[in-house]
């Protein structure tokens, strides 16, 4: 923790128990968080995960976790994969990686944006194995709000601090159009109902204002993507005082998917969404969270900086490394009781994690700095502990 702050100088022992470290003038920052990632997944395109048994997949992860800390991002909100080992792991010191917030197995319909089955999978028969995304949770189908209720209780079992549900189409997916709504409003409020029993919350993956309105509707209290949404279902998320977590999703004419291709068709509807969803956020004072959704794509997670630097669009560097930091924070304690790490994150002050960055040149001024991470973060520290240091 950060136990003082002071602007004279903090007397200490002088039996080497405690480390000065001279700041020399540099600029110091709380740590970045990403309030929308897959530790699990990021690593490896999808067809290496598909095609690849766990260990393998959980190797890759445990690298890529460091590799995340080292760009300055110290917490994650992770929103589907089997992250609860990483989780345990990272907070035990076996490994180094950032705090994390599991959701587990996103909770997904048959054809809905979890379903990665093959397409003779159909018929299901109900005695049938269960796929490797599901055995290994990454991902489950239900159908219907008893099974719902199942599922969702089965992530909050395993230590969930959210719940993550599917409510529309998607991009990597193949079997669900992008305009198409997942879940019955009672089927979402079946695992509204089971995450409210245990203090904390659901947040749903949805583009299209139908999705997010029948989410709304159930109780959710948080959307992710959004970037389909329309005015009207904007008041309403404001209205209902919900938060948007928003990816700056730009078409960039580089994908990992085909031209042509109904994948990449659905990528580039969703990314021409983008800018309204950041505009209706701002004209309706929506609270917006940021996040990168690094999935299936190594370069990605290698630079989830340049993430911050997309918003220049939109935001100022303050706005953006404020949402980035003290206000996805904000987000996370929504979890409640569920919250592993109730102290405050995202800010420097007394009685916060002690989570700082401290870097050469001002991001205030110059945000695309942290892109450069091997050069701009002299040092990361993490939980009191200095994981880099290059300040001389």
């Amino acid at each position: 923790m950060i136990s003082k702050i002071s602007t004279a100088p903090i007397p200490t022992n002088k039996s080497g128990e405690i480390k000065v470290i001279d700041g020399k003038g540099k600029f110091l920052m709380p740590g970045l968080i990403d309030a929308h990632t897959h530790i699990m997944m990021e690593s490896l395109d999808i067809m290496e995960l598909l095609n690849n048994d766990i260990e393998y997949i959980t190797v890759n992860a445990v690298r890529s976790a460091e590799k995340d800390l080292m760009q300055g991002f110290t917490t994650f909100r992770d929103l589907s994969g089997p992250s609860f080992g990483l989780q345990k792991a990272i907070d035990k010191g076996l490994m180094i990686g950032p705090r994390i917030y599991p959701s587990g197995a996103m909770i997904s319909q048959t054809s809905g944006h979890g379903d990665f089955l093959s397409v003779n999978a159909v018929p299901r028969d109900a005695g049938s194995s269960l796929d490797f995304t599901e055995r290994f949770n990454f991902g489950i189908l239900a159908d219907g709000a008893d099974e719902v209720l199942k599922r969702t209780r089965e992530q909050l079992r395993l230590g969930a601090t959210q719940i993550k549900l599917a409510a529309g189409g998607g991009v990597s997916s193949n079997y669900d159009p992008l305009d198409v709504s997942e879940f019955t409003e009672a089927e979402m409020k079946a695992a509204v109902d089971a995450a409210e029993n245990w203090g904390t919350y659901v947040t749903v993956h949805a583009y299209t204002p139908r999705a997010i309105q029948t989410a709304l509707r159930a109780g959710v209290r948080c959307i992710d993507h959004a970037q389909l949404i329309d005015e009207v279902t904007a008041k309403m998320v404001a209205d209902k005082n919900v938060w948007l977590s928003l990816q700056p999703f730009i078409d960039t004419g580089v994908s990992v998917f085909a031209e042509g291709s109904p994948n990449r068709i659905k990528q580039q509807t969703m990314s021409r969404g983008t800018e309204s969803a950041y505009l209706f956020a701002k004209k309706y004072n929506i609270k917006t969270a940021f996040g990168t959704d690094c999935l299936f794509q190594p370069k990605h997670s290698a630079a989830r900086a340049g993430d911050l630097t997309k918003l220049l669009k939109w935001y100022t560097p303050f706005e953006i490394l404020k949402m980035a930091t003290s206000t996805n924070a904000e987000l996370l304690t929504m979890s409640g009781p569920r919250n592993p790490y109730p102290n405050k994150l995202g800010v420097i002050e007394e009685g916060a994690y002690a989570d700082m960055l401290l870097v050469d040149g001002n991001p205030l001024k110059n945000l695309n700095i942290l892109e450069d991470y091997d050069k701009s973060l002299l040092m990361i520290i993490k939980d009191g502990v200095v994981y880099k240091n290059t300040i001389k």
